[in-house]
Formats: C-alpha cells, sequence, structure tokens
C-alpha cells in the first residue's frame, strides 16, 4: 500500500476522511488495523467507516491471516475506469486507441514470433535463454499484460459508450414525473 500524505494531513482531514484516503490506496487486502494505524485513527473509527464504504460497495471485506481485512471492490475499480475513459475520449478517439493497442500488440507477437501471450509464456519454459533474456521476456511480458489490460477497458469503454453518455447527460425533457 502507498504511504497516504504525511505532516498536516491530520489537521486537514477529518479522521473519516483520512480512512477513505488510505482506502483508495490500497493495493491488496489490508487488516483494520492497519488501515487505522495509516489513517491515525482508532480501529474503532476505521472498522465503522470502512464498514460504511463496504455498504457502498467501495471496498470489500475479507480476512489476513485470520484477521479482517478490506481490499478495494474490484467491481467498482472497473466501472469507475471505464466511465473516466467514457467522460475522457470521444467515441473516435476511444477507437483510435484500440487499434493503436492492437497494432501494439501484434508488434510484439511478429517481433517474438508468437501469436499470442501464452505461446510467449510457454517459450520461457521450453528454450534455455540466459538471466538477461529472461529479465527482458519478462519486461516484455508486463507490457503484453498492460496491454491487454487496457484493450479490455477500452472495449467495455465502447461497449458501454452509449449508454453511459446517455445516463450522464442531463435531461432536457420538460415533462416531470413528479405532476
Amino acid at each position: 500500500m502507498a504511504e497516504p500524505k504525511s505532516g498536516s494531513w491530520r489537521n486537514s482531514m477529518s479522521g473519516r476522511e483520512r480512512v477513505r484516503h488510505v482506502a483508495e490506496l490500497l493495493d491488496e487486502p489490508t487488516p483494520v488495523q492497519e488501515i487505522a494505524d495509516q489513517a491515525d485513527v482508532s480501529r474503532a473509527t476505521a472498522d465503522d467507516e470502512l464498514q460504511r464504504l463496504q455498504s457502498d460497495d467501495w471496498v470489500t471485506e475479507t480476512t489476513v491471516d485470520g484477521t479482517k481485512a478490506y481490499d478495494l471492490n474490484p467491481v467498482r475499480m472497473l466501472f469507475d475506469e471505464v466511465t473516466d475513459l467514457i467522460e475522457a475520449h470521444s467515441r473516435d478517439e476511444l477507437e483510435s486507441q484500440l487499434t493503436e493497442l492492437k497494432e501494439e500488440q501484434e508488434e510484439l507477437a511478429t517481433e517474438y514470433n508468437v501469436s499470442s501471450l501464452n505461446e510467449f509464456r510457454e517459450q520461457l519454459a521450453n528454450e534455455d535463454f540466459s538471466a538477461k533474456q529472461l529479465r527482458e521476456r519478462r519486461n516484455v511480458i508486463a507490457t503484453w499484460e498492460a496491454i491487454n489490460t487496457e484493450l479490455g477497458l477500452v472495449k467495455h469503454a465502447l461497449q458501454l459508450y452509449d449508454d453511459v453518455v446517455e445516463l450522464s447527460s442531463p435531461r432536457t425533457d420538460s415533462l416531470s414525473t413528479l405532476a
């Protein structure tokens, strides 16, 4: 987990705000006491705020070594990322991004003479590479995985584009359902 802001954050944010800030930085399931320590609040305050965040679907409850812990809700994170893409880019821009990402993926496949990331990974086990070559290939795997993640997000954004734009646009009809 990344370290939260130090210094005067205790003076500028309430305890609950600090718990939310720490929760936003979670990169793995984290025990309540560790979150409380990072937020500089009591365990009870952290637990109460984390339960509220769970009821709002921001975090999920789990256990770490038999201790209650929380992690960011991956479904919520996915929808937030897709929504952010849609808000930041037009449909044309997203389609261009999709094309660029596919080109990067195809360039990797061509450069390493494979048809997929799985095939590329299989080469690690089947061929004898030097440590330098293995490090390079691990970097390629990380790049390929990042491209795959971005491809998935852009595809989801394109699939949901019209719905999100329509639902986030202000209503312009003058009919009221309260009349």
